[in-house]
């Protein structure tokens, strides 16, 4: 008995080194899940911030058109993100990322089955671990579809029909952005060129308002609007929601931009993430303060409306590249789209391009602006690929938006009547008004 109890703790000490040798096995044998968990997070984390942004877009028109049309904003807002949730099921998202299968190599993919998602209970052994899920990465890429189509609305608001808008929605979100789109982040013929646009100036924003701007030049400004030589104001009808809608499109910036790493599971991830936040919300503050300043000086009283479109002009500034600015780059890059927006909205005012919100200076102007910058801190790119990729891509999204601007022009027209415009969209369009209760005096 005593031999053995003196064995036992012998045999124990022998083994312990097999044991730990097999845990060892154990553990190399065994796939590292953090990457593919801590991805699918952040997609999915910064998917639902972008998402909100669709609200801040829906308080930020509301409150920049006139009481009589915000229904209308309001409808369009919610219709046109869930017309490009299911286009970019369809056929977007497939067409954006098309892998090997493009019809046309490196400029537009091939329309096949809709999205599949993974199998309920996906085991490990058949996820690609070195990536994230495949219906987190569509759900955030998805965020961004209907970002373009946003930016579109505001810059239409107060004179367009409801339904031809939102078949160019159907044409833009299932069709426009995923071709340009795939050429950078689809692997097609920009990203082999070397251009470079982090989380969107241009493949987002500025294709936005390259679409807005056909839309302007084909729908005609505002009745009233200009006249005798001169721009009359028309003032929005509620600064405060105009003003939250700001601040929620701040707030899911954050995700657009940190998402935009498309990798959370390493120490350098997570850093590079944390930078992004930081130089994104110094972007913001730098437009803001910038077009603050700059109305005050110009005009003798700052512009509330203004320094708003300031701050997300700043935005759209660092998003083509919010990883490797300083602080101080970021300021100052943020604080140029800042005075771009102060001084492009009285020259489309000049030019006679109305524009309600003020989309085109922020998106368009901001996001080539923003692209253009890339190089000052970005290894690796150039000035002229920049240059080429704004220019291609603003080619093809304005002119085969005008294309089908002009269609629904011809076919089933896209302006309401001169009586309905003056009534307000909400009642001639829909039958009901945002605040009934003051309509009637």
């Amino acid at each position: 008995m005593k031999l053995l109890k003196s064995l036992a703790p012998a045999a124990a000490l022998i083994a312990l080194p097999s044991l730990g040798l097999a845990q060892e096995a154990a553990a190399e044998a065994a796939p590292d899940i953090n990457p593919y968990i801590f991805t699918t997070l952040l997609f999915l984390i910064g998917g639902f911030l972008v998402f909100w942004m669709a609200a801040g877009f829906a308080m930020l028109e509301a409150g920049l058109v006139r009481s009589k049309n915000v229904t209308m904003q309001l409808t369009k807002n919610i219709a046109l993100f869930s017309i490009a949730a299911i286009m970019y099921w369809l056929v977007g998202f497939n067409l954006m990322y098309p892998g090997d299968s493009w019809t046309i190599a490196g400029y537009v993919g091939i329309l096949i089955s809709p999205t599949a998602l993974e199998p309920v209970g996906l085991d490990a052994s058949a996820a690609a671990l070195d990536y994230a899920s495949v219906a987190s990465d569509f759900f955030f890429q998805l965020m961004f579809c209907a970002t373009t189509a946003s930016i579109v609305s505001g810059t239409l608001a107060e004179r367009i029909k409801l339904w031809p808008f939102l078949g160019f929605v159907v044409v833009l979100t299932g069709f426009i952005y995923p071709i340009e789109a795939s050429w950078q982040w689809g692997g097609g013929w920009l990203s082999e060129a070397g251009f470079s646009d982090f989380a969107g100036s241009t493949l987002v924003h500025a294709a936005g308002g390259f679409a807005a701007l056909a839309g302007a030049l084909i729908l005609g400004p505002r009745i009233g609007k200009y006249k005798d030589g001169r721009t009359v104001p028309m003032p929005g009808s509620n600064l405060a929601l105009a003003t939250l809608g700001t601040f929620i499109l701040w707030l899911g910036w954050f995700g657009f931009n940190g998402g935009s790493q498309l990798a959370a599971g390493t120490v350098g991830d997570v850093t590079d993430i944390s930078r992004i936040f930081a130089n994104t919300n110094m972007a913001a503050a730098a437009g803001a303060v910038a077009a603050l300043i700059l109305t005050q000086v110009l005009y003798k009283k700052p512009d509330l409306t203004m320094t708003l479109n300031g701050a997300l002009a700043g935005l759209v500034s660092i998003t083509a590249g919010p990883l490797d600015p300083t602080l101080f780059g970021a300021l100052w890059i943020g604080a140029i789209g800042g005075i771009i927006v102060v001084f492009a909205v009285p020259m489309l005012d000049k030019m006679k391009i109305d524009d309600v919100v003020g989309a085109i200076p922020v998106h368009l102007l901001a996001g080539i602006w923003g692209t253009m910058a890339v190089p000052f801190y970005t290894e690796g790119t150039s000035f002229g690929v920049q240059a080429l990729g704004v220019i291609a891509i603003g080619i093809f999204v304005f002119v085969v938006s005008a294309a089908f601007w002009l269609i629904f022009k011809a076919t089933v027209g896209i302006r309401v009547s001169e009586e309905d415009e003056i009534n307000g969209l909400d009642m001639a369009e829909l039958g009901m008004e945002a605040y009934p209760e003051f309509s009637k005096g």
